[in-house]
């Protein structure tokens, strides 16, 4: 099971936010590049990275430094926010991104994640971010009535390979995943789910790890990792081998 590392910029800097809450902010690092380094010197072998002026805006704002990114490190970087359209994909994987995440086009335009996946097939991942069992998008300031499940189900049925799954409410809480959420959005498609929002221990990791029967193959780290509760060399361990 993979661990990724998570990489959150606004203003060019490395940050976290509370439940998506920009007033909620902590700035761990003026250079996510470093960061990028220090986590794939750690063993990391995937990074995760959120244009958060990207999502909030609805266009990619960061893109040069992200570059700069995928281009310093030797593992896979997966990029969202504010990734809308045919264009903005291409020139972010011409820029050395090994995938590219896609949240509100899967709500709003479903013919951009037709094509991406037609033109791009397992370097398009479908981000859904879910509060109270409902999808949340654009930075998460708009709650859709669309269910997360109902909204899996379709993006598989696309051709989707592989889902990120996020429980808002727990994200940058640092009080615990919700487990039995996971698992059952999990247990609903067949396609492999990245677990994320609020593993905050190695306990936590312990329990994600747990799912992988259900078809959870990974889980997203962020805060965490930034306030040192949890050290990646430890939870990369429990989460290849157990423990």
């Amino acid at each position: 099971m993979l661990v990724i590392p998570a990489i959150d910029i606004r203003g060019g800097n490395c940050v976290r936010l509370v439940q998506g809450k920009l007033e909620q902010e902590t700035i761990f690092s003026k250079d996510p590049v470093f960061m990028a380094k220090l986590w794939q010197a750690q063993g990391a072998k995937r990074i995760h990275i959120v244009d958060l002026d990207g999502a909030f805006s609805g266009v990619i704002q960061n893109l040069e430094l992200i570059v700069k990114i995928a281009k310093s490190v030797n593992v896979p970087v997966e990029v969202g926010g504010g990734i809308r359209d045919m264009d903005t994909i291409k020139r972010v994987l011409s820029g050395g991104v090994a995938k590219v995440i896609l949240g509100t086009s899967a709500i709003y335009n479903t013919d951009i994640v037709k094509k991406a996946l037609k033109k791009f097939g397992d370097k398009i991942i479908i981000s859904i971010d879910s509060l109270g069992g409902k999808v949340a998008i654009g930075g998460w300031k708009e709650i859709t009535a669309v269910r997360s499940m109902i909204l899996a189900k379709r993006v598989e049925e696309m051709g989707v390979k592989e889902i990120i799954f996020t429980d808002i409410k727990k994200d940058g809480m640092l009080k615990g995943p919700n487990v039995k959420g996971i698992k059952a959005f999990a247990e609903k498609v067949r396609i492999p789910v990245i677990a994320c929002g609020g593993i905050s221990t190695l306990d936590d990791v312990k329990r994600i790890k747990e799912l992988e029967k259900d078809g959870v193959s990974g889980m997203i780290i962020g805060k965490a990792l930034y306030t040192d509760d949890i050290k990646l060399q430890e939870a990369m361990e429990i989460a290849e081998k157990g423990g």
